[in-house]
């Protein structure tokens, strides 16, 4: 589930960053104050009437939405902070995945006493 989770995510974020610096243009013919065409990074189709004479009904409208071009990341210009907080999450990061293969132990000198008799065996109690 944290796999499938995983890849959702990180797809719609490579989508939004696709559509963050893509340059949209959207077109519309408009004729009589009605909208009769629509079109994306093409001009958008006439309604069929013509458009040469003064008085006109139809108008075309076009903007654009202008994209990222910005998205290089230098590393020479960091400050003292991101710097610090660069380090240390890259500190805390890497220690998420180390494992120790061998475990403190206080009581490494501790001897423990002798067994003079087994008092399981001596009184018959054993746990079943």
């Amino acid at each position: 589930m944290k796999q499938i989770f995983h890849q959702i995510v990180s797809s719609l974020m490579a989508l939004l960053l696709m559509a963050s610096t893509v340059s949209w243009t959207v077109d519309k013919h408009i004729c009589m104050g009605r909208v009769m065409d629509i079109s994306l990074f093409s001009h958008a189709d006439d309604c069929g009437m013509d458009m040469d004479m003064e008085t006109s009904c139809c108008d075309d409208e076009s903007f654009t939405v202008q994209g990222q071009d910005n998205l290089k990341i230098s590393f020479e210009n960091f400050e003292l902070d991101q710097h610090a907080f660069l380090t240390s999450f890259v500190q805390t990061y890497f220690q998420l995945f180390e494992v120790e293969l061998e475990q403190p132990s206080s009581f490494i000198a501790y001897n423990p006493p002798p067994l003079i008799r087994d008092v399981q065996v001596l009184d018959q109690t054993f746990l079943i």
